[in-house]
């Protein structure tokens, strides 16, 4: 029903409470929207809460992230839901009917994140936020800022009943091993889907020796070494252990490649320069090798950047695309060929990082619904239709400043639904 400004009864769904997906809510909610923003982990913030530091000025996450956290808190246009699950959207443009699945945490409103049901808890499980370079308790905090600021248990070791020394040790009566998954409906007149990205399966890439060589890892890796949160507390340092004294990264770990993302993943050369820096910092004598086809520096801020990284003497750019990497005799060696002197190169360095290329979500999980993607699971907006829009990595590889100026743009599109024309 419309009022006499011209605004119908409506609100926005916005799926995926990454760095794309808070924006998105934000703008709409604070010029009036009613918004509901779910989130299949039980915390948000995403891809941008597992990094060191993210362009354009550097900054760690708790620097954006806080900032939002404290806003959607203070707006009570936003509703959010974590551990939830698009199911289907129906409908048309202005009224759409969504179906949601919501896992259950088995922890609910009482818990004062004090810690007590870690201590009692006896079960041990890899961290997916460390990727699996660290482990948690059964039950668990995703990360020091995580928000909402809630434990949540793994059903999938937890011993529920058989245990039960997390509801013993609870003085809050805040755990609740009975809960189970429930789904609810909502109604909304436009939906914008945020789903983000995740890292490519460096595991298919069966010559670049991941999950074989103890001293190769991803730049997503690299990233949780360098945080201060991360499983080393900040501290670089090899798998095999040790200091560093040569790293090499590997450009288009996956990227620009037929067999298995075919486009450009547009961050990777600027995280390896970056993370170059993280290397530099810690290790001031260490040579880096970047091996890569093209370098892709994007505007004048990012080509400055690459400039700063490419004086310093103890960085070597090598234009060619790394075709293996064997175990050496204390590290790895990385085999490729120089383009443009058309040399054979065998590297040995401490420690290979494979620049893993951007897949969105969409690749393998896709929402049921009125939503066409391509090829390559990115989303392909009807935007002469509008109603359902994509917003961040769920529609082109972006890095986090690319990402909240697009995200803001589609939340007018989102709006725009919204207004009787």
């Amino acid at each position: 029903m419309a009022d006499e400004k011209g605004m119908t009864s409506g609100s926005i769904l916005v799926v995926g409470g990454g760095i794309s997906g808070l924006t998105t809510a934000l703008e709409a909610a604070e010029v009036g929207y009613e918004v509901y923003l779910v989130e299949k982990n039980p915390y948000l913030g995403g891809r941008v809460a597992q990094l060191n530091k993210y362009f354009p000025k550097l900054c760690p996450p708790s620097c954006g992230l806080e900032i939002n956290f404290k806003r959607i808190k203070n707006n009570r246009k936003i509703k959010f839901y974590t551990l939830c699950e698009v199911e289907k959207i129906s409908g048309s443009p202005g009224n759409y009917d969504v179906a949601v699945k919501q896992n259950p945490r088995y922890v609910n409103a009482n818990c004062t994140a004090c810690n007590d049901c870690v201590d009692a808890c006896p079960v041990e499980r890899e961290s997916e936020f460390d990727l699996g370079m660290s482990k948690t308790k059964a039950i668990y905090r995703p990360h020091e800022m995580s928000f909402p600021m809630k434990y949540v248990i793994d059903d999938s070791v937890c011993k529920k009943d058989e245990c039960a020394k997390c509801v013993d040790a609870c003085s809050y009566n805040a755990i609740d091993l009975s809960m189970g998954p429930k789904t609810f409906d909502l109604k909304v007149g436009s939906v914008v889907i945020a789903t983000g990205w995740k890292p490519y399966d460096a595991t298919k890439l069966d010559k670049l020796g991941f999950g074989q060589l103890k001293n190769v890892i991803t730049n997503m890796m690299m990233e949780r070494l360098a945080a201060p949160n991360g499983p080393t507390k900040g501290k670089i340092a090899r798998p095999s252990g040790g200091g560093i004294s040569s790293v090499a990264f590997a450009q288009c770990a996956g990227s620009r490649d037929e067999n298995h993302l075919p486009y450009c993943s547009y961050i990777c050369c600027m995280a390896s320069l970056k993370q170059a820096t993280y290397i530099r910092e810690q290790y001031p004598d260490a040579k880096i090798y970047i091996f890569y086809i093209d370098i892709r520096s994007p505007g004048d801020r990012y080509e400055k950047f690459y400039k700063k990284v490419k004086e310093d003497k103890n960085i070597f750019f090598i234009k060619g695309k790394v075709a293996e990497i064997e175990e050496g005799s204390t590290g790895v060696i990385i085999i490729a060929e120089n383009a443009l002197t058309g040399e054979k190169m065998r590297q040995e360095v401490d420690m290979a990082v494979l620049a893993t290329g951007m897949m969105p979500t969409g690749a393998e999980t896709k929402i049921s619904g009125d939503i066409t993607y391509n090829e390559d699971g990115f989303i392909i907006a009807d935007l002469e239709k509008g109603g359902i829009f994509a917003a961040g990595c769920a529609k082109k590889p972006a890095d986090v400043m690319a990402s909240a100026q697009n995200a803001t743009g589609t939340a007018l599109k989102a709006i725009q639904t919204l207004v009787r024309r």
